[in-house]
């Protein structure tokens, strides 16, 4: 199975149609959030209609809460605090982030965090587990010049995971491994950053850029 995962459009879709083409054929799309930037909630809509393959979205800190309600109504699955299986893989996610200094519009708790991982790995877990995630977890693909800036709740279940896709930081685009866990933040579509997930008996990540 083949996906390509995209996050941090901030509204911006100037380079979806050019990472479809890098990409080629893909058995869906992977969305770690931040579709619009701060709104409206619906402009989500224009983004989730380019693609005619299924489309597993979270919301990131920077979209408005009432996105869920945009991706409940729309073609894509809304995998926020839920689960989805394609083959063998059980795909979980979690939208918006630990909190941050700027008090964007979805942020979450560090408990909130922790108690929905647990919920969805004691219902949803399976033989292969990929954690779709807006925020990366405390010290993977998470880094600023001030330090480590990604969840500690997440951190404590990364390795429940094959794969975690992450975005919200920007400047840590990239492939990093927690153990046996692979941590990929496709970086920003905005700019033409993308990611080619190839999930077989192993697990292999390509970063692309148009």
């Amino acid at each position: 199975m083949k996906y390509l995962a995209l996050s941090d459009l901030h509204g911006d879709y100037s380079k979806v149609e050019a990472l479809q083409q890098c990409a080629g054929e893909v058995d869906a799309v992977l969305i770690t959030g931040d579709i619009t930037n701060f709104g409206p909630a619906g402009k989500a809509l224009e983004f989730i209609n380019m693609f005619d393959v299924p489309v597993l979205a979270v919301p990131g800190n920077c979209d408005p809460v009432d996105i869920l309600e945009v991706l409940d109504d729309s073609k894509a699955i809304n995998l926020h605090k839920s689960c989805h299986t394609i083959g063998d893989v059980n795909f979980m996610g979690l939208g918006g982030s630990n909190a941050t200094p700027f008090d964007t519009p979805f942020e979450l708790t560090d408990k909130d965090i922790e108690q929905s991982l647990e919920k969805l790995l004691d219902e949803c877990s399976g033989i292969r587990n990929v954690l779709i995630s807006h925020a990366p977890p405390y010290g993977y693909s998470d880094e600023l010049p001030v330090g480590h800036v990604g969840s500690q709740a997440i951190a404590k279940f990364v390795n429940s995971f094959a794969l975690v896709v992450c975005g919200h930081i920007h400047e840590a685009r990239g492939i990093t491994k927690a153990g046996n866990t692979i941590v990929v933040n496709p970086g920003e579509a905005s700019k033409g950053y993308g990611a080619l997930i190839t999930m077989n008996d192993d697990v292999s990540v390509e970063l692309i850029e148009v």
